[in-house]
């Protein structure tokens, strides 16, 4: 915050679960709305997919699927087939539209052999989007901004052919627009209208009937008029027909579906198929055609068999593939995620006689299905992970079928779910038997809660904890930042190391490329082993001096063999005969470097001494030496670039806190090029090579005081760019050495945490990303046979061979997240820590509870009873046996029989937990029958131990936990118990329970849960629970009440009631209390404990729907709405002491005036676009500032950081307002418009906006810097280390 004290920062250090220390009256110095300014960073984009379709969209013959993102991003993947046989999605293109995507479609013009996207928004627009090498769009606006029933944009269909698209609104109006291909351009004819008044639209699709004028389906049906008696309340299919020569939409044909009738997708037609469309409703599909006249042809779906027979299943999805030689087959899929491939019976003259519904396989419920040409299935999961599969077998001979021949209807309106019971055929869901999962796209959708705290006990930085998932699929999830890795293999050493180098093979080796040896070097000896199927210790054979520490060493190319550089002089191995080069004196060799045909030694003193490999002789030579004028702590010699013969520089970094670039042409040897001073001393140095010769060589400098520095050398002069970057690490000096990742040359920095820097070759950018693993000393570049891309490095006593995962680190402006995942048993509602004693009386061990409940489910007892299993009756036996020592690099047994078979079980039972990974899929229980039906279970997990659950206690039946908190009654000494809000029985609509309870637990032995009591609550639903001055503050319903700990019930001390509607979210610091209303905003309480009463002291005038709350400081807190809203609010200047009745003789109908009660301050408000669900004040590094961390509902993870200077509000409020006019518009919406969607955006700017300066043509970007006077370099540094200050 800029123009803010010190005092009166966002965040104080204290959180307010630990209690807020009040602010002298006296002391509080108000701040104006001005001063608080805030910048919205996006650290993990949305994962929720509204739609998707799947094409060829950038070249012929390829696999690709196009998403629609909550967010209002469109994402382009690739379906990537790697060399080793595995499938996976890849991120190709990402387009920011800053709006609110509807509809989504594929189209391919006539005569193309590329797709296009045609997308509706809240822009009153449609865009054709095509995903070339820069995504071009079309754009055509045909009504008012945002989500309204009676604007088009909510459905969106083409015609099979490419000719023209339909986009129709939840009401009344239709638009038709003819598409037409020209001058290397998609233009988008006028609108043609096909509006029909009182019209309710369910679903539309493009109905495929050859080359004659396009035809659109829509299933909708027409209400009656105010004053009209009756009316045709049926529900109908429609055809719309476009008359291309007439120009010209009518309605050309229209029948009678279902009343539960919800989707629809076409068949193949003209030449290829029959025509017509299919219909997904409750029980069954219908097929309708206009040739059919009135004929009704229904296919029931089979059922499970343990769900209700008196409730119907509705069909939620359908899509058509089309096959080669006029074959097709259809997916349909139900509301609880059971897919079955329909099969059409077609005569000679290509009419419908019959259909078949076989079961394929129970899969997360899907907004899209998409098949692609090659045999593999995209499911956009509605909640949790979406998947890709690959289809095994789709001929079902053996699955549970119904066919429509077991079903005469003469009324479509007579079907029922009793005539579908009767005929269907029963099944039990199990794990996938006809697909197999190839590739998980992750998604914490929904995302309810988040806590950022390091618990872990052994990490430097803190975790992001989030529940996530729903039903089947829920989980909790570690989040940390940086990238995976693999453990591959752990070994003990002698000592403690002070390098490690890897020599791979020569070129004439068949194993060029792979590494030979590991050399080790320690205090006064080297360690040399060297890789095979094992790694063993090498003698005196390797010819390397083991009795001196390694400084650096290399291959040689050609016959060079092998190049040992340590403190008394340089060893040349060629031929096994050895070349050895002395110190002169008595100096020594402080710091070298080497690579396959140089070596550049540092001598105390400042001497560096240049050593070049003779083509001719093999041998390597003294060149040339030349004193530097300071001590040397670091060299790099680089490497040989592609296509050249040496390097042409070397990086010296110097005690007196410089780095200088030196040249190694012939003639120029060890010539100072360029040099840059440093505020610390460096500690490594290393240069990169690009892999394009037209890009700058990057030199990388570790500091001894934690941080490295990135700066930029021209390939030509040598000259250090003027603008580096430079990041803190940590609290180490930090080691630097090249490492390739996907064959790319990359940096491992190694201090309190292992780091990446790397070069994303699609955005340009450099990543830095941590590794989420334990702090390394050394490490260096490892391939073998079975790991290509590896590090091996060393940590302590021990070394480590590790492999980094590169997932997630695909660049642009997202951060690298790696998550571990604790799966729950139903949806997680909250989550809370609580102090615990442990075994040790001297420790306190800190635990984590979180409540879970699930609507319309049944509970595990029943679940059990009924016959259930959730994990589809595979949960099979586990495979006894200890697990062997897989890590040891060396085992020495004698028996090498039983050797084998154990490695053999072990790569048995490796595939065993693949192939259940690749099978498994989740599966949701029986549907109850009746509304009120409640599963829920509060567990108790411990952070230390990777989350690992230590108890989960099963409510009774239909009882559900809501909320939970952490509370220490002053009664109790201080305990921390777990206090549990439940309903029993409750029903949504309308909103009622039978009871209400709170319980109380202890935590145990920092294990188990023991209960103390419940206290019935008879008021209403308890939503929101807070600890309060060592009593319990309780919401419940419209009342606020207050509890003091008794011996068999909690005892009532205070109520606050006639609040106006329900109590959603609850906080409190000091003596005041902070409420978030359902529908009517934050309210602020304080607490008299002399009149022992609750006091309302403020209010928000504006009735925001409250979903969650983060208290800022004493008199400011943070709140989400359920329309995708933040606000900043505060309560103003006087305000509390103005609700004080020294005399108390103030009326109490006087200060109960909702118009007397003093209103809260607006200080920030910005529209994210999606629902945020839960928000944290915390720091993501240690000892960094605090931020306001936010998640919301589609998993996006969010940070609004607090700007601390003039000159950074003025910048980014500068480069926003100029990238409001030069951003792209893919959909035409106003991005200043879309994040004032409900009320104008005030003092927080747009971080997602600002980053696509580094998206922008040069041109502009010169532009835009030369506008802000600055140079373009300079602002994407700004950027780049805003973003690093948070992280």
């Amino acid at each position: 915050m800029s123009g803010a004290p010190a005092s009166d920062s966002m965040m104080p250090s204290a959180a307010p679960s630990n209690g807020i220390q009040e602010e002298k009256k006296e002391d509080a110095v108000p701040v104006s709305a001005v001063a608080m300014k805030l910048l919205d960073m996006r650290l993990k984009p949305s994962s929720a997919i509204l739609a998707s379709c799947i094409g060829e969209y950038t070249k012929e013959k390829a696999q690709e699927v196009v998403v629609a993102k909550s967010s209002g991003v469109l994402e382009l993947y690739e379906i990537h087939a790697g060399e080793d046989g595995s499938v996976s999605l890849k991120l190709i293109q990402r387009l920011e539209t800053h709006s609110i995507l509807r509809g989504l479609v594929n189209v391919r013009l006539t005569g193309e052999k590329r797709d296009l996207v045609a997308v509706t928004c809240d822009a009153g627009s449609i865009s054709i989007v095509d995903f070339t090498q820069t995504a071009k769009t079309n754009v055509v606006t045909f009504g008012k901004t945002g989500c309204r029933r009676s604007t088009p944009g909510q459905y969106l269909c083409a015609d099979p052919k490419g000719r023209a698209v339909m986009v129709s609104a939840v009401e009344k109006r239709k638009l038709v627009y003819v598409l037409n291909h020209a001058t290397g351009k998609t233009n988008i004819a006028s609108p043609l209208e096909a509006h029909r008044a009182r019209n309710i639209t369910y679903d539309t699709c493009g109905v495929d009937n050859g080359y004659e004028n396009p035809v659109f389906a829509c299933i909708e049906i027409q209400y009656p008029e105010e004053d009209a008696d009756t009316a045709n309340k049926n529900k109908q299919l429609a055809y719309y027909e476009l008359d291309l020569g007439l120009n010209h939409v009518s309605r050309k044909w229209a029948t009678n579906v279902h009343p539960t009738a919800c989707c629809v997708a076409s068949l193949p037609g003209g030449q290829d198929g029959p025509g017509g469309v299919i219909i997904g409703m409750e029980d069954g599909i219908s097929y309708h055609h206009p040739d059919l006249k009135n004929k009704v042809l229904i296919c029931g779906i089979p059922r499970r068999a343990l769900d209700s027979k008196s409730r119907g299943i509705l069909v939620t999805k359908l899509t058509v593939h089309r096959q080669k030689k006029s074959k097709f087959f259809c997916l349909a899929q139900s509301e609880v995620g059971d897919v079955y491939k329909l099969s059409v019976d077609v005569s000679e003259d290509k009419v419908v006689t019959g259909m078949q519904l076989a079961l394929l396989d129970t899969l997360p419920t899907a907004n899209a299905l998409n098949i692609s040409k090659k045999g593999m299935l995209f499911v956009a999961s509605e909640f949790g992970d979406h998947g890709l599969y690959q289809f095994e077998r789709i001929e079902l001979p053996d699955a549970p079928t119904n066919a429509s021949s077991q079903i005469t209807v003469n009324n479509i309106a007579d079907w029922n779910t009793e005539m579908a019971v009767t005929s269907a055929k029963t099944f039990a869901p199990t794990t996938l038997k006809n697909l197999r999962k190839v590739y998980t796209l992750d998604s914490p959708t929904p995302t309810t809660g988040v806590l950022v705290g390091e618990l872990a006990g052994n990490e430097v930085s803190p975790q992001i904890y989030t529940l996530a998932g729903k039903g089947p699929s829920a989980s909790l999830r570690i989040l940390r930042h940086g990238a995976s890795v693999t453990e591959l293999a752990v070994s003990e050493l002698p000592g403690i190391p002070g390098g490690i180098f890897t020599i791979p093979h020569d070129e004439s080796d068949e194993n060029v490329g792979l590494s030979k040896y590991i050399v080790v070097s320690f205090a006064d000896a080297t360690l040399v082993l060297s890789v095979g199927d094992t790694v063993e210790e090498v003698g005196q054979e390797s010819r390397f001096k083991t009795d001196a520490p390694t400084l650096a060493c290399s291959t040689l190319k050609g016959n060079g063999g092998l190049c040992q550089i340590y403190p008394d002089g340089l060893r040349q191995i060629k031929a096994g005969q050895l070349r050895n080069w002395e110190c002169p004196g008595l100096k020594r060799v402080e710091s070298a470097s080497s690579n396959t045909c140089q070596a550049l030694l540092a001598l105390a003193g400042g001497e560096v001494i240049y050593f070049e490999l003779d083509n001719l002789t093999g041998d390597l030579n003294e060149m040339v030496t030349r004193d530097m004028g300071a001590d040397v702590c670091c060299l790099d010699v680089g490497t040989v670039p592609t296509g050249k013969s040496r390097s042409l520089f070397a990086a010296v970094g110097c005690r007196d806190q410089t780095v200088k670039i030196v040249s190694l042409e012939p003639g120029k040897f060890l010539t100072q090029k360029s040099s840059t001073a440093l505020k610390s001393r460096p500690h490594s140095v290393k240069l990169q090579y690009p892999d394009n010769e037209k890009d700058d060589i990057i030199v990388m400098i570790g500091l001894d005081d934690g941080s490295s520095l990135r700066a930029t050398v021209d390939p030509v002069t040598g000259a250090i760019g003027s603008s580096p970057t430079r990041r803190f690490l940590g609290a180490r000096p930090v080691s630097v050495s090249r490492i390739p990742l996907e064959g790319r040359s990359s940096m491992l920095l190694l201090s309190s945490r292992p780091w990446i820097s790397r070069l994303d070759q699609a955005s340009g950018k450099h990543i830095m990303a941590p590794l989420s693993y334990a702090p390394l000393d050394h490490g260096c570049v490892f391939s073998s046979q079975a790991v290509k891309e590896g590090v091996v490095a060393t940590a302590g006593k021990t070394l480590r061979i590790i492999s980094v995962d590169t997932v997630g680190m695909e660049g642009g402006d997202d951060e690298a997240f790696n998550t571990n995942r604790v799966p729950l048993r139903y949806t997680p509602r909250q989550m809370t820590l609580l102090s615990a004693s442990s075994a040790d009386p001297t420790q306190r061990k800190v635990v984590l509870a979180v409540v879970e409940s699930d609507y319309n489910d049944f509970g595990q007892e029943a679940k059990k009873s009924m016959g259930f299993d959730a994990t589809g009756g595979e949960a099979g036996k586990k495979k006894g046996g200890k697990k062997g020592d897989d890590d040891e690099m060396e085992v020495d047994s004698d028996d090498e029989d039983a050797e084998a078979k154990k490695e053999e079980e072990s790569d048995e039972e490796s595939e065993d937990e693949e192939e259940k990974e690749a099978r498994a899929t989740p599966i949701r229980g029986p549907m109850p029958p009746q509304p009120g039906h409640w599963g829920s279970c509060i567990r108790l997990l411990d952070p230390s131990d990777s989350c690992r659950t230590l108890e989960c206690i099963e409510l009774n039946r239909n009882e559900a936990a809501l909320c939970c908190t952490s509370v220490r009654f002053h009664t109790r000494g201080g305990e921390s118990l777990l206090a549990v809000g439940t309903v029993t029985g409750m029903k949504m609509h309308p909103l009622k329970q039978t009871s209400s309870h709170v319980i109380l637990y202890r935590v145990v032995n920092g294990d188990r849960l023991q209960l103390l009591h419940r206290t019935t609550i008879d008021d209403g639903p308890v939503m929101a629970l807070a600890h309060f001055q060592g009593r319990l503050l309780v919401g419940i319903g419209k009342t606020l009440r207050l509890y003091e700990m008794g011996k068999r019930q909690l005892l009532r001390k205070c109520e606050l009631r006639g609040l106006p509607t329900f109590v959603k979210t609850l906080q409190t610091a000091g003596d005041r209390a902070y409420f978030g209303d359902m529908m009517r905003s934050m309210h602020m309480i304080r607490y008299e404990a002399s009149a022992n009463r609750l006091i309302l002291i403020a209010s928000d005038p504006s009735p925001r729907p409250i979903v969650s709350q983060e208290l800022l400081d004493w008199n400011t807190v943070a709140v989400g709405d359920k329309f995708g809203n933040i606000c900043i609010l505060r309560l103003p200047r006087g305000a509390d002491t103005a609700t004080l009745d020294m005399t108390g003789q103030r009326a109490l109908w006087d200060s109960s005036r909702d118009s007397s009660t003093p209103k809260l301050e607006v200080l920030c408000q910005y529209y994210v676009g999606e629902i945020v669900t839960s928000m944290t004040r915390s720091s993501l590094v240690a000892g960094g500032a605090d931020s306001l961390i936010y998640v919301t509902v589609t998993g996006r993870i969010g940070a609004l950081v607090p700007f601390t200077s003039r000159d950074d509000v003025d910048f980014y409020s500068q480069l926003e307002g100029y990238l409001r006019v030069e951003a792209p518009r893919p959909t035409g919406r106003d991005p200043q418009s879309y994040r004032s969607y409900y009320a104008p955006v005030m003092h927080i700017v747009d971080g997602d906006l600002c980053s696509a300066f580094n998206a922008l043509s040069h041109e502009k970007q010169a532009e835009i810097a030369e506008k802000l006077d600055r140079t373009v370099g300079e602002i994407m540094k700004k950027l780049e280390d805003t973003r690093n200050a948070l992280l």
